[in-house]
């Protein structure tokens, strides 16, 4: 299963002070083509480590997203050459009481929930390490298109804590059970191209076509009827927590209401 062996997090990311001195906005907001926004987790000196700051921004994001109607599909990407997103950004644990403190302040706005709601399409454009919240952010998309460096892990077992952003949850819902138990459990890493036989993802691009590609992906989604693809996508998704009978019923219902 392992490609190394347990993830080994990445070097602790430079201080907020590194990323203040750039002057540089933790997130980068952009409409590329009609119907299709991209949304750039912009701390590649953190290796884009998701802090408070930017999970507050993702938030007001997420809710600005939600009320657009100029927004059919919405593409996350991580800036830099290295990570998608390196995960949550540990350095700031120690800034609150305790561990869980500053876990649950990362939770006063549930990002995951807003996102698992959005009423828009998502695609996750991944590339490099992608650890931790790092992917578990991509989890709650509809779409995960995997450049071929891409290196999967949730190590937080390695840490001595659990994955808290649903890692847990949604991972058995995209790939065997077994298997995503086997991950979390250990915390190794998988390339791109055994998260693609897993379905984690659902293609595989060279590095240098990556953005070409997600943003191709999003412009022909945008150019169809949203609204019938997304409302499909739940279905999907909360159909898994349902018994058939009421899965099929709940089927019936979005299709009624649409």
């Amino acid at each position: 299963m392992a490609l190394t062996g347990p993830a080994v997090p990445p070097a602790a990311p430079p201080s907020d002070g590194a990323d203040a001195a750039d002057a540089a906005p933790v997130l980068l907001y952009e409409k590329p083509a009609p119907g299709v926004a991209t949304l750039t987790l912009n701390r590649p000196r953190a290796l884009n480590a998701i802090n408070l700051a930017m999970r507050d921004e993702l938030w007001g994001y997420l809710e600005a997203v939600a009320v657009d109607p100029d927004v059919r599909v919405l593409v996350f990407r991580g800036a830099g050459p290295r990570a998608f997103s390196a995960g949550a950004d540990i350095s700031e644990f120690g800034a609150a009481p305790s561990l869980l403190a500053a876990r649950a302040a990362r939770h006063e706005r549930d990002v995951w929930d807003r996102l698992e709601r959005l009423p828009v399409l998502t695609i996750a454009a991944l590339h490099g390490f992608c650890y931790g919240a790092g992917i578990e952010l991509p989890l709650y998309c509809d779409l995960r298109i995997a450049a071929d460096d891409t290196r999967i892990a949730l190590p937080e077992v390695t840490l001595g804590y659990i994955p808290s952003a649903g890692g847990t949850q949604m991972l058995p819902r995209l790939m065997p059970p077994g298997v995503a138990r086997g991950l979390v459990l250990s915390g190794d890493v998988i390339d791109a191209d055994r998260a693609l036989a897993w379905g984690l993802v659902n293609e595989v691009v060279p590095v240098a076509r990556l953005d070409e590609r997600a943003l191709q992906a999003a412009t022909d989604l945008a150019a169809r009827d949203t609204a019938a693809l997304t409302a499909a996508a739940r279905a999907i998704r909360r159909g898994l927590d349902l018994p058939l009978a009421d899965a099929v019923a709940l089927d019936a219902a979005v299709a009624l209401a649409g």
